[in-house]
């Protein structure tokens, strides 16, 4: 990640088109290095976490990612506000502005090299962290280094149980393609990759009204009538008003209510909120994006965001998290994020393609089948079980309790003992 992230800012060629397919190139293997401490991130705090706080703690890890979306916009702010100071008190001409900024080009380089300072931050205390004590005892069967690891971590001392050990090794031993996967896990996984594939089509796509909301509330001016350098930094400073009174605080709404209302309300709420904020832009496209009707639109437009965060944005990285096997739990959660991605390429070059020529009567019809996109992941939500209470090992079944990986029950097993993991 630090390597990609100032390679992108570094990205060369004789012509643009170079440029873009170089800076491709880093983005790629960015994103291998974000593919992989998505699920890292998920399964660390997952398999450390007591089963009392283990939702909360896993959200509070996700919801950081509020937290980096404000840093970026206030990075990208400052740095294209210092190159726009060369240009206050001068006058404006689009075309002579627009071929004398040479700073624009040194702007998102310098925002891109900027991504590695967090990974490079984090890099140490990564490195000294210990493998997790499920994955050391029950799939390298080392019950005593498991012990010391768990020790370290949780400052107590824990003692090593062979006769459990061997009981959680022996429900671990099935491979992820096998007919005892797909028979304990198959609808789990299904309902993990589907609701994480919708929800990203639909969440990637909210930004098809920016181009109407944003000038309606004084946010951004015309794309047309602007520099690039200016552009950037109006559009910045939206995203993160946006990410500030709408995305951050459902991001934090989830990590205070998730053990409380469990996941899978949350999950079936989030998407259903979203589905009827979606379909009342959709319908009313044309008489939100006045001037006289401008805080209305806002509102929509932030509850989108709010309830996509206090809803299945969160809980589809909690979940796979939780509902898998320690030899999958990693795995499982990774097939879910990378069908997210799926579904973010989606939104993308079929979408927002489709809108991108501003075109009102198109983006109505695609807010409305984003809408019926949101509720199709409601119905999905169903093939998942709640988790809230229990242990992961109960979760999964690697306590050899059989049959109650498929509870939809969010209550623990009644006379239920610890399984001295948690």
């Amino acid at each position: 990640m630090v390597i990609c992230a100032l390679s992108s800012g570094l990205s060369f060629g004789y012509s643009p088109k170079v440029v873009i397919g170089t800076l491709c190139f880093f983005r790629f293997w960015l994103g291998f290095g974000i593919g992989g401490d998505y699920p890292l991130s998920a399964t660390i705090m997952s398999e450390y976490a007591n089963k009392a706080t283990r939702g909360a703690f896993i959200a509070a890890v996700f919801a950081m990612q509020g937290v980096g979306i404000i840093f970026a916009g206030l990075v990208s702010m400052i740095i294209s506000k210092v190159f726009l100071l060369k240009f206050e008190g001068t006058p404006f001409n689009v075309d002579e502005v627009l071929s004398t900024e040479p700073e624009a080009d040194y702007v998102w380089r310098i925002v891109l090299m900027l991504g590695a300072l967090p990974a490079l931050l984090t890099y140490y205390w990564r490195m000294k962290m210990p493998e997790t004590g499920r994955y050391t005892a029950i799939i390298e069967g080392n019950a005593k280094q498991a012990a010391i690891n768990m020790g370290k971590v949780l400052d107590i001392e824990i003692q090593a149980e062979g006769d459990k050990l061997a009981q959680f090794k022996a429900a671990n031993e099935y491979p992820l393609l096998s007919y005892e996967f797909f028979q304990r896990h198959g609808l789990h996984l299904l309902g993990t990759m589907s609701t994480w594939f919708l929800l990203d089509i639909a969440f990637y796509s909210q930004n098809l009204t920016q181009k109407d909301i944003f000038p309606v509330m004084g946010l951004t001016s015309k794309a047309n009538t602007i520099s690039a350098l200016r552009e950037m930094f109006e559009t910045s400073r939206a995203m993160f008003v946006i990410a500030l009174l709408g995305t951050f605080p459902g991001y934090w709404f989830t990590v205070f209510f998730i053990e409380k209302i469990g996941r899978f309300r949350i999950q079936l709420m989030g998407f259903f909120m979203m589905s009827v904020f979606m379909a009342t832009i959709g319908v009313k496209y044309d008489y939100l994006k006045t001037k006289e009707h401008k805080w209305t639109f806002a509102t929509l437009y932030g509850l989108t965001f709010f309830f996509a965060n206090f809803g299945p944005n969160s809980t589809t990285f909690v979940l796979p998290a939780e509902l898998f096997p320690t030899r999958m739990r990693s795995t499982c959660h990774a097939l879910s994020a990378a069908s997210g991605k799926a579904g973010a390429m989606i939104s993308a070059f079929g979408i927002q393609q489709y809108t991108q020529d501003g075109n009102v009567q198109k983006i109505k019809k695609s807010m409305i089948l984003l809408a019926v996109t949101n509720m199709v992941g409601f119905c999905c939500t169903f093939l998942v079980t709640e988790t809230k209470g229990r242990s992961l090992e109960e979760i999964s079944g690697e306590d050899g309790r059989q049959n109650e990986t498929q509870m939809k029950t969010s209550k623990p097993v009644s006379g239920h003992q610890d399984d001295g993991w948690e």
